[in-house]
């Protein structure tokens, strides 16, 4: 997918940091099988350009994030096979129509660099589901979130019945999808679905900073490795399976030219300038997950 046709988020890059903004403020955001396939195809590119340190999630307008699912079709809205939703060839595997929801949080979930949601506005349903698998989230005082499924008659998708009670324990995680009520940004940090609150005017500058710390003090092939090692192995079920990774990373890390210049660096105290990249310099054994099998 061209990135330069876009027609329901908007891609920059502006001195490493790629921004992804959900654009379809006349109807706040509201998530598409469009939008997801313009989701995935803006990773794929941030992926590959060694140039992206980070990338942060927002919302066009100043009214929401993400309001859910776009629900203009009326009673069929989640009937995928009645929509013909797939506009995918992965979409359907065995006659099951996959959650489009689900597609977009493992994308996500696989992103070789940081995530960061900026949450701007309203956000419930996948406008929340969405967040679960970014790194870290910041939001708007005027942000409002609800895990609404059951409301809707439906259930939770987007994998967050995997995301959701590991960011803010299974007892909220159970609460906030039982009663589908929707909740202010105060109960969201509270509760650790949000690391910090900021007046809408200072979302996004508070998000860059946050970006800018990423992209100018550290080694890129070491961040895409902590990120997939911290995701993937907070899932393990013996701590002897991230024995086994670090020690292969640490090994991998230590003799590459990044360990090297980091160390000069910080002797010199000048700033560093790593030269390994992300699109080539990734370690033999990664991804691991492929072949260790606890996944």
């Amino acid at each position: 997918m061209a990135l330069n046709q876009l027609e329901t988020i908007l891609y920059s890059v502006d001195d490493g940091i790629a921004t992804i903004t959900l654009n379809r403020p006349e109807k706040m955001n509201a998530f598409t099988a469009k939008m997801r396939d313009e989701i995935v195809a803006a990773l794929d590119e941030t992926d590959r350009d060694d140039k992206v340190r980070a990338v942060i999630f927002t919302g066009a307008g100043d009214r929401a994030f993400c309001a859910g699912a776009d629900l203009s079709s009326g009673g069929n809205t989640f009937d995928y096979a009645d929509r013909k939703e797939a506009s995918r060839e992965e979409a359907v595997v065995n006659g099951v129509y996959r959650d489009g929801g689900g597609m977009t949080t493992l994308r996500i979930y696989k992103s070789l660099k940081p995530v960061i949601g900026a949450i701007n506005g309203a956000a419930v349903g996948i406008g929340v589901t969405m967040q679960l698998p970014m790194d870290i989230r910041l939001a708007s005082t005027t942000a409002r979130f609800g895990f609404v499924f059951s409301r809707r008659g439906i259930v939770p998708e987007a994998a967050s019945s995997w995301f959701l009670a590991r960011a803010v324990g299974m007892q909220t995680a159970l609460e906030w999808c039982y009663t589908g009520r929707v909740f202010n940004a105060e109960e969201a940090l509270q509760r650790g679905l949000v690391r910090s609150l900021h007046a809408p005017g200072d979302l996004m500058p508070a998000a860059r900073a946050l970006a800018r710390e990423i992209a100018d003090n550290t080694a890129p092939v070491s961040v895409a490795l902590t990120r997939q090692m911290l995701w993937r192995l907070a899932a393990a079920d013996d701590p002897m399976y991230a024995h086994r990774i670090d020690s292969r990373a640490i090994q991998a890390r230590g003799k590459a030219a990044d360990a090297k210049e980091g160390v000069s660096s910080f002797l010199e105290k000048r700033k560093p300038v790593y030269p390994n990249k992300v699109s080539s310099d990734m370690p033999d054994f990664y991804p691991w997950w492929k072949e260790v099998p606890f996944e």
